[in-house]
């Protein structure tokens, strides 16, 4: 009986002690499920607050604001933009597909996205003139971030006003008239017969690569006395090949890409002129010899205006600018010119007729004879409207632009479009046609409508 009784009470002692624990382990249970739950519901609320704000900021992407009627067209993806589309490379004279298929769907201004900036396409002359006709006052010059960041932050396009005008008149000595007449035309036809003659000894030239080469050794002689044969100078123009290959690249700068090759290139040829600079300036005896001193002069003034970064970023613009848009143009002309011989004909009776009026056959080119080249002169611009250099030239809205019954809202970029209205069937007939006796037409016109207005006026 007693055993009973203590079993009974062990038990008893075992149930009372275990009831509590039962107890708290329940709420313990049913307190775990209620915070999962509000941690579930929390971040189902979190997930479809962050997807309304992403579904609003698509929609503002989309649907961006304005004080007027936007042009018509995409604004792509967010962020991305029709940046792909806009990089896609045009192996051809006509105009990009980019633009192309743009202005047949949407007409001749149109706006897009581009590296995440919204821009205002313009293939209409008569806006591409308004544009330009108001720089400063309602448009600045303006390229997109990855531009920017290619060409420098201190770079001639990204100055306005008063800077960008001194620089201007600061490269008119070096490319302006005067100096064209007086030193370039002399120096650019001995070194195109030096080159001439070189490529006469050889079995073939890689054109493209040859005149690269003639163009760049002569403009960054000028430019910065340039000379290959040392060590510091020797690897420049392949610095600038490399820079070039990736200039119009998708932005990513990840080792192996275009966009990264490009800017190891700017890096390297930066290095060779900030070393350049260097050595210059701690020589104040130094007699100016090319354009890079007189830069280095400007440096030098008491209170200059230029700063060391611009001077750099100012030569680098002008190295480039000065042999890979005249090499690419020239490469598309001679292209032109084997396809068209009897242009050929009509230049070699134009250039004999010349020689014959000569007392030297064999002396250099005359101002006087330079000047006289009219069926050359009308080559020269069908061969740079066929060309296209520049694909587009970019300008800023200062403030909210009303033009063509549509507005451009302020901050927004304007990209004039100078291919469109090259290759416009309504301004030229039949523009992809080499045809260089259409200017004599557009000359004879022109001459016409000026002694019409006189007449008129008499």
């Amino acid at each position: 009986m007693q055993s009973y009784l203590q079993l009974a009470s062990l038990r008893l002692a075992t149930t009372i002690t275990l009831a509590p624990r039962i107890y708290s382990e329940k709420l313990a249970d049913a307190a775990s499920g209620a915070m999962a739950s509000m941690a579930y519901i929390a971040i189902w609320a979190a997930a479809l607050a962050a997807a309304a704000v992403l579904l609003h900021w698509t929609y503002r992407w989309w649907h961006p604001r304005s004080n007027g009627r936007l042009p018509p067209g995409s604004l792509g993806f967010p962020i991305l933009g029709e940046t792909l589309q806009f990089f896609a490379p045009n192996p051809t004279c006509d105009l990009s597909p980019f633009v192309k298929e743009r202005v047949k769907r949407y007409g001749r201004i149109f706006k897009t996205s581009i590296v995440g900036r919204p821009v205002v396409v313009s293939a209409d002359p008569e806006m591409n003139y308004y544009v330009f006709q108001k720089e400063g006052k309602l448009f600045e010059s303006w390229y997109p971030d990855t531009f920017t960041e290619i060409f420098g932050r201190d770079n001639v396009g990204s100055l306005h006003g008063f800077m960008y005008k001194y620089l201007k008149t600061l490269v008119l000595r070096l490319y302006g008239p005067e100096n064209l007449k007086a030193v370039l035309l002399a120096e650019t036809n001995a070194a195109c017969c030096g080159s001439l003659a070189s490529w006469a000894a050889r079995s073939s030239v890689e054109l493209k690569e040859g005149l690269s080469t003639l163009i760049f050794e002569l403009t960054a002689k000028k430019l910065i006395g340039y000379d290959p044969s040392k060590p510091s100078e020797m690897n420049l123009r392949k610095n600038f090949v490399a820079f070039i290959r990736g200039l119009i690249s998708f932005p990513v700068n990840i080792p192996g890409t275009a966009y990264h090759e490009c800017m190891e290139g700017r890096k390297n040829a930066m290095k060779v002129l900030r070393s350049m600079m260097k050595e210059r300036m701690a020589d104040p005896e130094r007699q100016c010899e090319d354009f890079f001193d007189h830069v280095i002069q400007e440096l030098r003034r008491e209170k200059p205006l230029l700063t060391e970064t611009i001077a750099l970023d100012l030569m680098f613009v002008l190295l480039f600018a000065s042999f890979e848009t005249t090499a690419l143009a020239l490469t598309i002309g001679v292209k032109l010119l084997t396809e068209n011989p009897k242009v050929v004909d009509a230049l070699r009776e134009e250039h004999e007729a010349i020689i014959r009026n000569r007392k030297n056959p064999n002396a250099g080119v005359t101002w006087a004879e330079y000047k006289s080249m009219t069926f050359t002169s009308q080559v020269i611009m069908e061969i740079v409207r066929l060309a296209n250099i520049v694909p587009g030239i970019f300008r800023k809205a200062l403030r909210d632009v009303e033009i063509n019954g549509y507005t451009i809202p302020a901050g927004w970029g304007i990209m004039v479009c100078p291919p469109a209205v090259h290759l416009n069937p309504e301004i030229y007939e039949d523009p992809l046609a080499f045809n260089p006796w259409r200017w004599q037409v557009r000359l004879l016109n022109v001459i016409f409508h000026f002694l019409l207005s006189l007449l008129l006026y008499m």
